[in-house]
């Protein structure tokens, strides 16, 4: 059960989404709310309706569409305008025709953006501030208060940002949230300052921490130490500029670290899932280094680390990755030693336990390979098939290669008119293929000749679809001559699964080949496809 004292303030669906190149939609943030709900926070702000014409048909169509079991929606807005009553502020009555059952106002703490951005008085932004909670108190909703630019205002003006928080909590705000809204601050001065704002005030207070220093994350921790009670932050860290406090890291350290019990239901134990589900609904690339629920938080890369880990996973790792979601992982490098290919044999399910030769083998392969250029660490699939190698004596093999061309064509002048042609000359299901296919490139041509191949033999192939494709020039000072090496991940797209394997060579093309074919074996083996020959 969630804490009842305590609120997790999620605002992905406003403040996260200002961040540069990310666009949701009304049927985006549909979407997302349920995740949040699922995930177990307390409050959900849509964003700030009256304003922005997204945000008030999303509470429009929210209160229709959405069913939320543990969460209540918030309305961000903002304190009334100068000489304006609250009660005839059109934005203002927004907030209410919202529906929302609370209301989050941005007030301004910090009497140089009183002056200068708002160009009011100290004492009208602090009855604009009275006014509008006391109104929306009056008419039913709960009011947070973000006190905007809240701690360089009090180093500023120690006095005036106090008496800002103190005119909230007087007309009857609930939480007056103290908001480094610049990115700023450091944690002890985060510590001092919601330190010394709680002795002064003895109200609820919140924080609201940026990411400008790096600092977000471990702000918002000091402030929990030093009394707030309510954190707000969002989902992956976005947000503008260098993005808000994870939610996901802060609530995961105090659950976790302190033993706290911050979301409802089983929500730490879905972080991951959840994450990754929102990453793809803002079509933002999951950060594989996001503490606790990256691809890469729990992965193991030095020999040194793999042998302690086969004895006791605990003395490499901060806590259990199961408890967030997420899984351990080995990753096979040249630092990978016996150990570490023990380890991840057994995570993709093979027993290597007492065949030293054969560990020896891969180890010694390993290490050569990536020599050459060649990573497995991002590479699973292409791993996999040098260790089936390696344990039968021989390369599993869907077809076999005779020959491959291709032959670009260029009209100088005119990018628009190039095109490629590629031949494929194979050996599949006992018989002798010729396949020729065309593309927009040497190595899109290539993946169609192959395709066309291999199609009538293993129709399985229809369903691979490649979704990415990296190149990476590995000894640049080679020029022209440089190894290059290819990572190309795929999509089974009839089981919702996808890999990634690896190709080097003296050219794209060679590379892309090695990979390419690495994939659809890949694929095939998984799909439980026996040769067919």
């Amino acid at each position: 059960m969630a804490s009842t004292t305590f609120d997790v303030y999620d605002t992905t669906l406003r403040d996260g989404a200002q961040q540069e190149g990310m666009n949701l939609s009304v049927a985006d943030k549909l979407a997302i709310a349920p995740l949040l709900d699922e995930l177990g926070v307390g409050y959900i702000e849509g964003g700030w309706p009256g304003a922005i014409p997204k945000d008030t048909e999303f509470f429009k169509r929210a209160d229709k569409e959405l069913d939320l079991r543990t969460a209540v929606l918030a309305a961000f807005g903002a304190t009334r305008k100068p000489g304006v009553k609250a009660s005839e502020d059109v934005q203002v009555r927004a907030l209410l025709d919202s529906e929302a059952p609370v209301v989050t106002l941005v007030a301004k703490s910090d009497i140089r953006h009183v002056e200068r951005a708002l160009r009011t008085t100290g004492e009208e932004n602090l009855a604009m501030i009275t006014d509008t909670v006391a109104f929306l108190v009056q008419e039913g909703r709960r009011v947070v208060l973000d006190a905007e630019h809240f701690f360089d205002g009090y180093r500023y003006d120690r006095d005036y940002a106090l008496r800002a928080a103190e005119a909230a909590f007087t007309a009857g705000a609930e939480v007056v949230t103290l908001c480094d809204t610049n990115g700023g601050m450091l944690p002890d001065w985060v510590h001092q300052v919601v330190t010394a704002v709680g002795e002064a005030t003895g109200g609820r207070l919140g924080m609201h921490a940026h990411n400008d220093s790096g600092c977000a994350v471990a702000n918002t921790l000091a402030a929990v130490s030093a009394g707030a009670v309510h954190v707000q932050g969002t989902i992956n860290g976005y947000g503008e500029r260098t993005g808000n406090a994870d939610l996901l890291t802060v609530v995961a350290n105090l659950e976790l670290k302190e033993g706290r019990e911050l979301l409802a239901g089983t929500g730490l134990r879905d972080m991951t899932r959840i994450a990754h589900a929102i990453s793809e609904i803002t079509n933002i690339a999951p950060f594989a280094r996001q503490p606790y629920v990256g691809s890469s938080a729990f992965a193991h890369k030095a020999g040194l680390h793999a042998s302690a880990i086969k004895v006791d996973p605990d003395l490499y790792q901060h806590t259990d990755p199961l408890a967030v979601g997420n899984d351990m992982r080995m990753l096979i490098s040249d630092m990978a030693g016996r150990a570490s290919i023990e380890l991840k044999g057994r995570e993709l399910g093979f027993d290597l336990a007492g065949q030293g030769e054969v560990l020896s083998r891969v180890t010694h392969r390993v290490k050569d390979a990536e020599a050459q250029g060649y990573t497995y660490d991002a590479a699973d699939a292409s791993f996999e098939l040098l260790l089936r190698e390696e344990l039968d004596g021989a390369r599993l093999a869907y077809f076999t290669t005779e020959s491959w061309r291709v032959i670009v064509e260029t009209v100088p002048g005119d990018p628009t008119d190039a095109n490629a042609e590629a031949t494929v000359k194979m050996h599949v299901g006992g018989d002798r293929v010729l396949a020729t296919g065309e593309g927009n490139g040497p190595v899109n041509a290539l993946d169609h000749a192959l395709r066309k191949a291999l199609l009538p033999t293993y129709p399985e192939v229809e369903r691979f679809e490649l979704i990415d494709f990296k190149v990476r020039i590995m000894d640049t000072q080679h020029g022209t001559d440089a190894v290059t090496r290819v990572l190309v991940e795929t999509m089974d797209t009839g089981a919702e699964t996808t890999w990634s394997t690896v190709g080097v060579g003296p050219n794209l093309v060679e590379a892309s080949w090695e990979a390419l074919v690495d994939s659809i074996v890949y694929g095939l083996l998984h799909a439980g496809v026996e040769h067919r020959g």
